[in-house]
C-alpha cells in the first residue's frame, strides 16, 4: 500500500477515487506516566513517556487507515493527514485520514 502526503504518485495515474480512508485510536494517560511526567516538568526536557505514547498512537491510527483503504480495494492513500483531539481530560484521539485511490 502506497501512503503519501502528496496529491499524486509519480509515474502513476489515478484511475478511481474510492473515498476517504480513516483510522483512529483514543489513548489515555496512565498514573505511572503521569508521575514521571510530573517529575520531568520540574527539571525540564522532553517527556519521553508521552512522546512514546503519541508515537504508538500514530502508528496504530496509520495501520487502521491502511486496513480501511485495503477494505475499499485501494492501491494507495493520498494526502495523508493526522489530527488530534482531546476527548476528555487525559485522553486524546489520533485520527489519520486520506483519499483512497486505485492506480494504473
Amino acid at each position: 500500500m502506497i501512503v503519501t502526503s502528496t496529491e499524486f504518485v509519480p509515474k502513476r495515474e489515478i484511475t478511481e477515487i474510492l473515498g476517504i480512508a480513516r483510522g483512529s485510536t483514543v489513548r489515555a494517560r496512565d498514573i505511572g506516566r503521569d508521575i514521571f511526567a510530573g517529575l520531568k516538568t520540574i527539571i525540564g526536557g522532553e517527556i519521553e513517556e508521552y512522546t512514546k505514547l503519541q508515537a504508538e498512537a500514530r502508528e496504530q491510527a496509520l495501520q487502521r487507515l491502511i486496513d480501511d483503504a485495503r477494505s475499499m480495494g485501494a492501491d494507495a492513500v493520498l494526502n495523508l493527514r493526522f489530527t488530534t483531539a482531546m476527548i476528555m481530560q487525559g485522553t486524546a484521539e489520533i485520527l489519520a485520514y486520506g483519499t483512497a485511490v486505485k492506480l494504473n
